[in-house]
């Protein structure tokens, strides 16, 4: 008989798709206390929404920061980027980003 190869265990991020670690976000789930149980799907959901809005908030922060001839995204950028989006105007409402400064207010004519 042949030994036995035993099989190389796969991480969750991977088997989802994810770039955003899913084992890392279930143990904060878990030692939060948020709920008895937390199962492995809530975790790799969390973990999706994470990634998600990180993508988001970077891909709009590029595209500001593009606008304004530069290749670095700065604190500035990302400001600018979320006061202008409704969805993550309304998420970081109360967010104060260092760094960041004050978004100009429109003129009224």
């Amino acid at each position: 008989m042949a030994p036995s190869k035993k099989a190389t265990p796969v991480p969750l991020s991977k088997k989802a798709n994810l770039a955003f670690p899913v084992a890392r976000v279930g143990s904060s789930l878990r030692k939060g206390r948020y709920a008895k149980r937390v199962s492995t799907p809530a975790a790799v959901f969390l973990t999706a929404v994470l990634q998600y809005a990180t993508t988001e908030l970077l891909e709009l922060s590029q595209t500001t920061a593009a606008q304004k001839g530069r290749c670095t995204i700065k604190p500035r950028h990302i400001c600018v980027a979320v006061r202008e989006d409704p969805d993550l105007n309304e998420l970081l409402q109360k967010v104060t980003i260092a760094g960041g400064g004050v978004k100009k207010k429109k003129k009224k004519k």
